[in-house]
């Protein structure tokens, strides 16, 4: 049952000890498993992943500011974005098993890993920094972000990660091929509110790969990311 879950493990690969493990415990619990099971004796864990987001963003912007003194406003914005969106906090979450431990619905729990468990998976790592927070205060919770998070910075580095996908793609293929991408909508549907668009990447003629979002930025990303990959220009 997912009730009987053993919290011991994460607590020795996170190297904290909590005195109420009730909150990290609530740290693992989504809504679907709420909606599923309104008895449990906790809720969900939205509070603290609201928590725990302001604390991640504090902790990294005030590790930046202190470490890089001759950096600009514009560097530090993007080094602070590629690590806590939720393709790094996914990935960090998946390294301290996380998901393990989530409380979910049985159809969420059947599902695959798919970008909407990812978000979920980063969700649950900023409710365990606002648990650890709670718990066990600032300093602890700024030690837990350095030690799985901050160090993934030299990586960010290295495949400048920092730099979005569009601009990386367009860079290397303007570099090796000449060519400055371009993007055209595929296919579009659902209402104004509610829009769905499928993207193609190009370099002239060639269609690269395609991306998926509910905006043409978000589209275009995607496929820029797909391209990059498609490449082997990671």
């Amino acid at each position: 049952m997912q009730s009987e879950k053993d919290f011991s493990s994460i607590q020795k690969r996170i190297g904290i000890t909590f005195k109420n493990v009730d909150l990290l415990q609530h740290a693992m619990v989504h809504r679907s498993y709420i909606n599923e099971n309104p008895s449990f004796r906790l809720s969900h864990n939205e509070r603290l992943e609201f928590l725990g987001d302001a604390v991640l963003e504090l902790v990294v912007t005030d590790y930046l500011f202190a470490t890089f003194p001759k950096a600009a406003e514009g560097e530090m914005t993007n080094w602070r974005a590629s690590l806590v969106n939720s393709k790094m906090l996914a990935s960090v979450a998946q390294k301290l098993n996380i998901e393990s431990l989530l409380y979910l619905s049985r159809g969420e729990a059947k599902a695959g890993f798919s970008k909407a468990r990812a978000y979920i998976l980063t969700n649950a790592l900023e409710a365990l920094i606002g648990a650890i927070y709670l718990d066990r205060g600032y300093n602890t919770a700024a030690r837990f972000i350095k030690k799985f998070i901050l160090i993934e910075l030299p990586g960010v580095f290295e495949k400048r990660l920092d730099i979005d996908p569009k601009s990386r793609f367009q860079e290397i293929a303007q570099e090796k091929m000449k060519i400055t991408p371009h993007y055209q909508v595929l296919h579009e549907e659902g209402p104004d509110h509610a829009k769905k668009f499928r993207i193609g990447i190009f370099l002239g003629q060639e269609h690269v790969a395609t991306g998926e979002g509910t905006s043409k930025q978000e589209a275009q990303e995607e496929a820029a990311r797909a391209a990059l990959h498609e490449k082997g220009w990671e």
